[in-house]
């Protein structure tokens, strides 16, 4: 078997033929990072090209899965390791721990995957109290010796040996005291002797054992400390925050040591080969003399800017910046290194892409294919949905003063001023008065729409990332931030407590920042996103005051709309968020939700029908919607004119459009006291006790209410059939889809058809237009997926409603589970995300794909979309390209970050099928 080839070992086994488990640095290479981890990846990868890396060698990650699986180390590892020692210890002309010329290694973690600071590492493996004496003689300096010995003990004593860390610093900070000095540096040669002999007294109480002297027995424990720390509980939380797989393993590289603590001809320092902030090209890092790398961690002593080792080191300098242009041209990326300078020796100790802000990976990608390095298809890939996210919201000015309060969950993103409400009707008034308010609740509902179209955002006690208010946001481009628990809202007092007893009136201002989900009291200051003014049209890239980020995300927003397959539309429910949404890009509408039109002033006309005893009274009401729901669709139309706009017949339980139970039981109530009794409360509370359900998502709603209720589907259908002739006529080109919600069963789909065929040849007949209205419907219920060959035979589209179909497969109440148990859920890794924000490929997407297959089978030419909240999600739009949809539907403020995605997840599958 080749060596830089990766072999395949099955984990659970102690011992495997012929498995190579140790690399040399200079076997590997940068493409083996599954193998050997990004760490030792990068550093053969220096070696392999002449640089100045310390020599040293890589436990492989497969080495530590079969220890996490069996507790025992691979049989042949040890002798694997005595091998490669035995190789470097000839190189280097030393022995690990010798008396007279002691080797010292340096044993550190090295995921696949960065993960800074969660793993451990231990410094100066070979140190003892033999040994120092040699180190000593070694570098002609008694008190480096000591010091570094020092360092060993305390490393390891807390890393392998458990000791707490708090013992070994309250012992130096005592020593420190008593010589009267604040830093380590000013420690001389017998005070850390005498530290040496107290942290070996600490190993020796807290951990029941001395302080190994073997050097090997050092290396060995150190190692295995290394791979058991892959599952410590801070590696774990960082995993699960950065959607880390936890079955990868760590490798273990070995690494002779070098050290930066010998005098002012020695340092350490870390350096970009561009700034990872901005993405311009420079002189960026830090440099620290006379230390070691963790004391620039520790901020011991203030560093100097890189750019001061020219004055300090003019040799180190000019050799760094050549190996730094060798890296970047080679990565083809901006890299990160950490370097040490030892008596004048450079040495390498680690290069990796660096990490950046979002503004800098779009500037760094088009500045690279400027440079010739890459081309636009990778260009493509070094950005991100997330990152454009980021770019196109409003934040605050880190600068800025701020009284944090509390903090909830980061629902939708944004920074977001104004004074503290706590109703809709508030919200509406004092926005009209040109207010900036935000509406405070415990939780929102329906009625709530209103006030949260006025605010500048929304803030809740209560709820998730997928509550009412959450999605309502995101659909809106609303900042919002949910179940702020600490925060106590008072709606009935008007007013709302924070931590320490504050109390916030309405009319006070406050500040959240949906990023963070931070809450801050007063005000402050807002940066607006140059971004979203390119995406709205009000700053046009190429022209002389465009901004250098703008132009970066125009080139390559152009480019992933030239390369993708998946069209994106939007979800809108009115003319000005279709408006909004062609500005930003949208080829059509993919969700009109016309419950939303239902809402405020028509809330009466509903009420009517509801309460209609009579097929008259209820005739009358529909005939009293209709000439209102036909002027929403010929707004819509006009607005989207030439592109197709898919409208959802009415969808929610009619309950949520009627009063809540407990206010109006108790307006009944005391109207009764007062012997005045509301004939029309009555009626109302009659009838919301008779469409009271125990489950509303699961029961009259949908193509149900539109079988239930009669009139009521076909007078939509009129308005729309009316609407697209009066825009045809007006020489428009309205291109309607009709989407029946919630079928379960052909049967229902072919009946409400049947009446909607006749309605549009009715209005055919009495405008003498000709109407093509595509009529489909959305798939949102297992039993739908699975019959999806039977419901094609009727349906023309189908558009997966992803989100109730994750709640009807999953068994979830999307407004209750969160808030209940989400959280431990995703902390015991049993959700790596939430199935609401990340659709959830083995349950829900399975249901996707084989839906789309049959119904394909079926009906060839079925148009297939997606339009639940999945369809903005970076992720999910992968899967949904891959399955085969058309289109995927969200709404306007995500539809960049979707065209984005789809275009990479075309270049992507391109990629897949050269290879």
């Amino acid at each position: 078997m080749s060596e830089n080839k990766e072999p395949h070992v099955a984990a659970q086994a102690n011992s495997v033929e012929g498995v190579k488990f140790v690399y040399d640095f200079t076997e590997g290479n940068k493409d083996l990072k599954d193998l050997l981890g990004g760490k030792g990846a990068n550093l053969a990868e220096m070696t392999n090209l002449g640089l100045p890396v310390p020599p040293g060698f890589t436990i492989t990650t497969e080495a530590c899965k079969v220890y996490l699986d069996s507790g025992e180390e691979p049989a042949a590892l040890r002798d694997e390791v005595s091998a490669h020692l035995s190789a470097l210890e000839q190189k280097m002309g030393k022995k690990l721990g010798q008396a007279d010329n002691p080797l010292l290694v340096s044993v550190r973690s090295g995921a696949k995957f960065s993960m800074p600071g969660m793993m451990d590492t231990v410094l100066n493996i070979g140190l003892s109290d033999k040994s120092v004496q040699g180190l000593a003689k070694q570098a002609g300096d008694e008190r480096f010796a000591w010091d570094s010995y020092r360092r060993l003990i305390q490393m390891f004593g807390k890393t392998v040996l458990g000791v707490d860390g708090d013992l070994f610093e309250d012992a130096l900070d005592k020593a420190k005291a008593a010589k009267q000095v604040t830093v380590d540096t000013e420690l001389e040669s017998a005070d850390l002797k005498k530290l040496v002999t107290t942290f070996k007294k600490i190993v020796k109480k807290e951990a029941g054992r001395d302080f190994p002297q073997d050097p090997r027995e050092q290396m060995d424990l150190a190692i295995k400390a290394v791979f058991d720390s892959w599952n410590g509980d801070r590696a774990k939380l960082y995993r699960r925050q950065e959607r880390i797989p936890h079955d990868l393993g760590t490798a273990v590289n070995v690494c002779s040591m070098v050290f930066g603590n010998l005098g002012p001809d020695s340092g350490t320092g870390v350096a970009f080969t561009r700034d990872p902030a901005s993405g311009h090209q420079g002189v960026y890092g830090d440099y620290l003399q006379n230390a070691q790398g963790e004391d620039v961690v520790a901020g011991i002593r203030n560093t100097v800017p890189l750019a001061e080792l020219e004055r300090i080191d003019k040799k180190s300098y000019d050799q760094l910046m050549q190996i730094m242009e060798t890296l970047e041209n080679h990565y083809k990326d901006l890299c990160d290194i950490e370097f040490t300078i030892e008596r004048g020796q450079l040495w390498m100790l680690q290069t990796r892409v660096g990490k950046r802000t979002a503004g800098a990976a779009f500037r760094i990608a088009t500045q690279l294919v400027d440079q010739g390095l890459i081309d636009e298809t990778e260009a493509l890939q070094r950005v991100n949905g997330a990152q454009l996210a980021q770019l196109m919201f409003p934040r605050f000015d880190e600068h800025a003063k701020t009284e944090q309060v509390g903090r909830g969950i980061a629902a939708s993103p944004g920074a977001a001023v104004g004074k503290a409400v706590f109703d809709s009707y508030t919200a509406v008034k004092w926005s009209r008065s040109g207010e900036k308010v935000i509406l405070v609740r415990r939780e929102t509902n329906p009625d709530d729409l209103d006030g949260m179209i006025a605010a500048e955002g929304i803030l809740t006690s209560r709820g998730g990332k997928t509550s009412h208010a959450a999605v309502v946001a995101r659909g809106m481009g609303k900042t919002c931030v949910c179940g702020a628990e600490e925060l106590e809202v008072d709606t009935k007092r008007r007013r709302m407590t924070v931590p320490g007893g504050h109390v916030v009136e309405e009319g006070d201002l406050i500040s959240i920042d949906g990023s963070t989900g931070k809450v801050y009291l007063g005000e402050v200051p807002v940066v607006p996103s140059p971004v979203v003014e390119y995406f709205e049209g009000r700053m046009h890239a190429g022209a002389d005051d465009a901004d250098e980020l703008v132009e970066a995300v125009h080139r390559i927003m152009a480019f992933a709309d030239r390369k993708r397959r998946l069209r994106v539309r939007a979800n809108a429910d009115n003319a000005e968020d279709a408006l909004r949404a062609r500005r930003f890009g949208a080829q059509g509408i993919g969700l009109c939700r016309t419950e939303h039109m239902f809402l405020g002033d028509r809330r009466e006309l509903v009420e009517r029908l509801i309460l209609a005893d009579t097929d008259a009274e209820r005739e009358e009401s529909l005939k009293q919607l209709l000439p209102l729901q036909k002027q929403d669709f010929v707004e819509l139309f006009e607005a989207m004119d030439g592109l197709p706009v898919t409208i959802r017949l009415l969808d929610p339980p009619l309950h949520e459009f009627l009063p809540d139970i407990t206010e109006l039981s108790v307006r009944v109530a005391l109207a009764e006291a007062r012997k005045d009794p509301h004939e029309n409360d009555l009626r109302l509370l009659q009838a919301v006790h008779r469409l009271h359900e125990q489950n509303p998502m699961l029961g009259l709603r949908g193509v149900r209410l539109g079988l239930v209720i009669p009139g009521l589907f076909t007078m939509q259908v009129r308005a729309i059939a009316e609407a697209a002739a009066e825009r045809k006529n007006a020489k428009g080109d309205p291109r309607a889809e009709i989407m029946i919600p919630l079928v379960g069963t052909v049967q229902e789909l072919e009946i409400v058809r049947e009446e909607a065929d006749q309605v549009i040849a009715e209005v055919q007949e009495a405008t003498g237009t000709e109407l093509k209205l595509a009529i489909g419907t959305m798939i949102e219920l297992p039993r739908a997926a699975l019959t999806a060959g039977q419901i094609a035979e009727a349906a023309e589209f189908f558009s997966f409603g992803t989100n109730d179909l994750t709640q009807t497969v999953w068994g979830f109440s999307r407004d209750d589970v969160e808030a209940s148990f989400f959280t431990a859920y995703l902390e015991k890794g049993i959700f790596g995300v939430s199935p609401f924000e990340t659709i959830d490929k083995d349950g829900v997407g399975s249901l996707v794909r084989a839906a789309a297959k049959a119904g394909r089978e079926t009906r060839p030419d079925l148009k297939l979309g997606v339009c639940g909240e999945h369809g903005g999600d970076p992720e999910s739009v992968h899967f949904f390209h891959e399955v085969g949809l058309d289109y995927v539907s969200c709404s306007p403020f995500r539809i960049p970050v979707a065209r984005l995605e789809a275009g990479r997840a075309a270049t992507q599958s391109e990629g897949s099928d050269h290879r």
